[in-house]
């Protein structure tokens, strides 16, 4: 005997292509407000029409990051490798991987304090971030002011001395005993951003690599 299937009746049949549908709209919409917010989040620098926008641009955006690769050079110590810096607003998280003896080392940022956490976890407040650095481990970083150098500005912090190229982008600065260069900019959201800087002073040299720019 041949079993007749089932029959849904037309009026439930309606409601669950219907209710389908609703599902899927909704689904859309979701997928579409989510987009709509990436969009917003990652919409990258406003125009930087000349050098007094764009120092208080940069100097004060709120959320951004930058990922690459680092030398370090101070008398016989010295390494090559990798480093994260995330910026927000007077706070700053980093890694910096590649140190012989050392492996992945964390700096953490708030205003004046600066700490840093080992590869054993264990966390040390720095008094004075570049000499506690030199201390600990033979080499250092120009931690207070990379946030500012990396984005091609001086630290406001300090006095400084500038100097401009021929397309009005600064090619060079003199900043708390150390002499900075850019020697490349790129793009990092939509406008022209550090690529390449040097960093020098009477015992390290410090070279920059930006790979990626990120601007919230």
């Amino acid at each position: 005997m041949k079993e007749n299937s089932p029959r849904i009746p037309n009026d439930l049949a309606g409601k669950a292509g219907k209710s389908a549908v609703t599902r899927l709209a909704s689904a859309v919409f979701v997928l579409a407000l989510l987009s709509g917010c990436a969009v917003q989040r990652s919409s990258g620098l406003p125009e930087l029409t000349d050098w007094e926008t764009r120092q208080s641009v940069l100097a004060n955006y709120p959320e951004w990051s930058f990922s690459g690769s680092i030398g370090v050079r101070t008398g016989t110590e010295g390494f090559n490798g990798q480093i994260r810096w995330h910026q927000v607003k007077n706070g700053f998280s980093a890694t910096v991987s590649g140190p012989l003896g050392v492996g992945t080392i964390a700096l953490n940022g708030k205003g004046e304090q600066i700490t840093v956490i080992d590869q054993t976890g264990d966390e040390i407040e720095l008094s004075s971030a570049e000499e506690d650095l030199r201390a600990m481990y033979g080499w250092t970083i120009p931690v207070g002011s990379l946030r500012y150098w990396a984005l091609g500005i001086p630290d406001p912090s300090s006095p400084s001395t500038t100097v401009f190229g021929e397309n009005g982008q600064l090619t060079s600065l003199e900043q708390r005993n150390w002499k900075v260069r850019i020697t490349e900019y790129r793009d990092g959201g939509g406008q022209l951003v550090p690529r390449r800087i040097v960093a020098v002073n009477a015992d390290a040299k410090v070279t920059l690599f930006i790979r990626r720019w990120t601007f919230f």
